[in-house]
């Protein structure tokens, strides 16, 4: 809502929440508000969710109602409007259980051929909401790609022992090699896939930032992360030194974004490399589009480190 228009697009935007970017005050779960919405649009991005830290405030059947019944009413509303192609921004949390390998074994290696194994309602209902997409899609001949886009919240993160041992960004900039991507990315990877769903039809697309790693280095990024990083960057210590910042000793898995680079053409900017460099500059690592947005949060009122509105 802040970049299409920049772009030469007219949007419109439906949220249950009021603001300056917020067109129609509706849920996705109204199908009269979705109906009204898509009416002569060209083109659907849907990313409205109850998202995983809804889990502790929200039922089972609040999670189905906006994640699984509201994806279904914009669905099914696209393909009576006419609508020329559908954008859904899922997550790699649907992956769940599969992003944890058994003890000793290397870190998973996650493309988009994973098995998802939910791990919980956050991740089940988005899962149900993908195979809602790929039924659209294949049935009625709906454009639709799926998304699947890793950590880009601001908020601090909701492990209390993460969050005593590391300093925010510090947090941030180490997931950059495996779990996090720029919300400037995310964007660009969304404007791609409105280009192209016409000629691929279907498909889905992990979005996160390009990880240095390859399959040769599971194992030892799962008992030895430094390491390994400082093999890839010889400087990155005397960087995070500056600033009294340390690298996880270990990670369970690293995001694959292969797929949407060559099927899409995406190529996302801000990875660990671009952090370090602006750090060994002096700047903020974060992109323009992720400052000026800020954090949003989750509630109407504090229920958590990362909910607050």
């Amino acid at each position: 809502m802040r970049v299409l228009p920049e772009h030469g697009h007219e949007v419109t935007g439906l949220d249950i929440v009021p603001s300056p970017y917020t067109t129609t005050t509706a849920s996705v779960a109204d199908r009269d508000a979705v109906r009204r919405s898509v009416a002569g649009v060209g083109a659907v991005v849907h990313c409205a969710t109850l998202h995983k830290p809804h889990v502790a405030s929200h039922t089972r059947a609040d999670f189905v109602e906006t994640n699984v019944t509201g994806t279904l009413n914009l669905l099914e509303e696209a393909v009576n409007a006419d609508v020329s192609r559908f954008i859904f921004t899922s997550t790699t949390s649907a992956f769940g259980r599969a992003l944890t390998p058994a003890p000793g074994e290397p870190a998973a290696w996650i493309t988009e051929d994973v098995a998802p194994v939910p791990r919980n309602i956050y991740g089940t209902t988005k899962v149900a909401a993908e195979n809602l997409c790929e039924l659209i899609a294949r049935d009625h001949g709906l454009p639709c790609l799926i998304l699947r886009t890793s950590r880009f919240f601001p908020e601090s993160d909701d492990r209390d022992e993460v969050r005593g041992a590391y300093e925010d960004l510090n947090i941030k900039v180490n997931e950059l090699l495996y779990r996090r991507v720029e919300i400037e990315d995310i964007i660009s990877a969304v404007e791609l896939a409105l280009e192209r769903a016409p000629a691929i039809g279907f498909g889905r697309y992990i979005i996160s930032a390009t990880s240095p790693f390859t399959p040769a280095d599971m194992l030892a990024i799962r008992t030895d992360l430094p390491s390994v990083v400082r093999q890839l960057f010889p400087d990155f210590e005397d960087i995070y030194e500056a600033r009294g910042w340390r690298m996880f000793p270990a990670i369970e898995r690293t995001y694959v974004n292969e797929r949407a680079r060559t099927e899409l053409g995406w190529s996302p900017r801000y990875d660990f490399r671009h952090a370090l460099d602006r750090l060994a500059n002096g700047e903020d690592p974060r992109s323009p589009l992720a400052r000026s947005i800020g954090a949003k949060g989750y509630h109407e009122s504090s229920t958590g480190v990362y909910t607050v509105r």
